[in-house]
């Protein structure tokens, strides 16, 4: 049976109001921005934000935030320790009588791949395995951006970054394949666990009405095209976002105490098209295409897609 959305069936259902509001110093056409002002108008105003060191600290230029809610700064690698005390000190606070539930804040970490995928990566096993009860928001652009796009665990084959550049011993770029995060989370076995783009607002929304139900730990990790990063044009943001969908790249899914449903069905377009559109993928086809490489690329989504099939018809 195909995944039903129940709360969000139309765009009019998405609230209007703004929970992230404008005038950030973060760069135009950022896709995790996007992703996170989304998530904002379904988590509210009662939030506390605890963001990891990282592209979004420039969402905040002490003593303001775009937030509606409160923030919280930390290191790269403690912000799930940081919401472990916040989530105590409310519940303490609760006990005592000190604060009302009605006053109660949900807890939201905000991280980049390079905190996500790495240098937080024991801290927030520790978190999940206290089943913590949190959101996790990561903003995957596939880099260490704010240091100027370094590689990261979730770069992907083939990516040029300042640490993999294209060379000749080396003509591909980066040569890793993207640590599987999602995977590494639904070990611990979280309620709920989903991947999200922004250019796929009602399945985003949904996701994270879902979530609301459950008490623990919930990741939802964000594709986010990164201009700036990935070397395009910042008005080309939505057509590359929707790509890495629609070429299979980026499989929307989610994952409820372990079980995963993949949300969308793309009927896949040739990676080639996402692929060309980024400078950071420039070299595969210039001067010389290399075809060895996005052959590698296509062959591992069209891999991944063909076991989703075959798990499917075997459910």
């Amino acid at each position: 049976m195909a995944w039903q959305r129940e709360t969000f069936k139309k765009i009019k259902q998405i609230p209007r109001e703004e929970h992230v509001l404008p005038g950030t110093t973060l760069c135009a056409g950022c896709g995790g921005l996007e992703a996170l002002r989304l998530a904002a108008k379904v988590l509210g105003d009662d939030v506390l934000y605890v963001n990891a060191a990282g592209c979004f600290t420039m969402l905040a230029a002490y003593p303001f935030t775009p937030f509606k809610g409160s923030w919280l700064y930390t290191t790269m690698g403690s912000a799930p320790a940081g919401a472990q005390g916040v989530r105590d000190a409310l519940d303490v606070l609760i006990a005592k009588g000190r604060l009302s539930k009605e006053e109660d804040l949900k807890v939201v970490v905000l991280g980049g791949d390079g905190s996500t995928y790495d240098m937080a990566l024991s801290s927030t096993s520790g978190a999940v395995a206290r089943k913590l009860d949190f959101y996790y928001f990561c903003y995957d652009n596939e880099a260490y951006g704010n240091t100027g796009m370094q590689l990261s665990p979730a770069t992907p084959y083939g990516a040029r970054t300042v640490t993999s550049p294209c060379s000749l011993q080396h003509p591909a770029g980066a040569t890793q394949e993207k640590k599987d995060i999602f995977e590494l989370w639904r070990a611990h076995k979280p309620p709920y666990i989903a991947t999200v783009a922004p250019r796929y607002p009602l399945d985003l929304e949904e996701k994270f009405a879902r979530a609301a139900k459950f008490t623990g730990p919930k990741l939802f990790l964000a594709l986010s095209a990164c201009p700036t990063g990935w070397l395009y044009d910042p008005g080309e943001t939505p057509e590359v976002a929707k790509l890495a969908v629609e070429t299979g790249l980026w499989p929307l899914k989610e994952a409820i105490n372990g079980d995963v449903t993949h949300t969308y069905i793309p009927k896949r377009k040739p990676v080639e098209e996402y692929l060309k559109l980024q400078g950071r993928f420039r070299h595969l086809f210039e001067p010389t295409v290399q075809t060895d490489v996005i052959a590698h690329i296509q062959s591992r989504v069209t891999t991944y897609w063909e076991r989703v099939k075959q798990t499917e018809q075997g459910a």
